[in-house]
């Protein structure tokens, strides 16, 4: 449901972290094509989902930045007007702000964090095969179950719809910190450390949306909901999207460590004193 009118600091919230979450998607696409080289080729499969993962979004970020811009225009107040902040933007006719951009990023983006992360432990066929048939179905699922809840202006509707995303999103923890924990033993012990905080953050993360998502549903509704919504979502995905890029870059690293010695000596070792 589209906000009729923000204040100046509402919109330049909402302008501000949108833009934010732009440039940091961009950053970290960048950042993730340039050390491929830094790993091992096996893992580097990882990156290049981790990158386009960060692409993806940025793409999304720029149409919910060009959605949002289009949507609001400067009321001049006159001599009303005494300071800046004083100033109103009016939402004007047209097709609004687009909230959908962010469930067909999600679609797309879920299943392949997902995916990213069984990639970089290259473990058995079989059992990668496995773990991945479980969770990109349900990441799906997931987001395709919350999306009819997030358009919705009826309370009762959005709860239903919510909770029956959270169906699929209790399978993926599930799968993320029971059965996949079956398959550490064979993992490096700092590896098996990071892959927890992988999980840790994904929880921690993930655990934004559906606090963002259920605003309304806490009688905090009007132009601070829909602000405070969006400083949500976009926090959530740059912690979900970039800094998980980075993690996996780190696991990548160190796997290429444990299973080369010349990668260790060039890489780890000599790092110090290439300084």
């Amino acid at each position: 449901m589209n906000v009729l009118e923000l204040t100046y600091s509402q919109y330049q919230i909402t302008y501000n972290i949108i833009s934010l979450s732009l440039a940091a998607m961009l950053a970290t696409f960048i950042f993730l094509l340039v050390v491929q080289g830094r790993v091992l080729p096996r893992y580097r499969q990882a990156l290049v989902v981790s990158a386009m993962v960060c692409l993806i979004a940025a793409y999304h970020y720029y149409r919910i930045y060009d959605s949002f811009t289009g949507s609001y225009i400067a009321v001049d107040e006159g001599a009303a007007a005494t300071a800046i902040d004083s100033m109103t933007y009016q939402f004007v006719n047209g097709e609004g702000f687009n909230e959908g951009y962010r469930y067909v990023d999600w679609l797309l983006t879920v299943p392949l964090l997902l995916f990213e992360t069984i990639a970089v432990l290259a473990l058995p066929q079989a059992t990668r095969k496995n773990l991945l048939m479980k969770l990109i179905p349900a990441s799906a699922l997931m987001i395709i179950l919350g999306y009819p809840g997030e358009i919705t202006s009826d309370i009762m509707a959005k709860g239903i719809w919510g909770a029956l995303s959270s169906i699929p999103f209790l399978y993926i923890l599930y799968v993320l910190f029971v059965e996949l924990s079956k398959t550490m033993k064979s993992q490096p012990e700092q590896v098996g450390k990071d892959l927890n905080g992988l999980r840790w953050l994904l929880l921690a993360t993930w655990g934004v949306y559906p606090i963002s998502y259920m605003i309304p549903m806490f009688g905090w509704d009007g132009a601070d909901a829909f602000v405070w919504r969006q400083v949500g979502y976009s926090v959530a995905d740059i912690l979900a999207k970039c800094l998980f890029g980075l993690l996996i870059y780190k696991i990548a690293r160190e796997k290429s460590a444990d299973d080369s010695a010349e990668f260790r000596t060039q890489e780890i070792e000599a790092a110090p004193s290439s300084r």
